[in-house]
């Protein structure tokens, strides 16, 4: 439970109304996704990515992931 305290000034009991209205009613901002990332413009996207090594390592080489 939030509290509301007035630590400066003197306000009316219209004047704290009129702030806890304003208070509640204000849309509540909600986390904005991160931008996608575009991997087409990312440099390490072009390179190599590292050879499998063992045992059918040079056939697993050459299938796509």
């Amino acid at each position: 439970m939030t509290h509301l305290k007035i630590v400066h000034g003197d306000a009316t009991q219209e004047e704290i109304a009129a702030l806890v209205v304003a208070l509640a009613t204000r849309p509540v901002s909600t986390a904005k996704a991160p931008p996608k990332h575009e991997n087409w413009r990312d440099p390490a996207q072009r390179m190599r990515k590292p050879l499998p090594v063992g045992q059918g390592a040079w056939r697993s080489s050459g299938l796509p992931r």
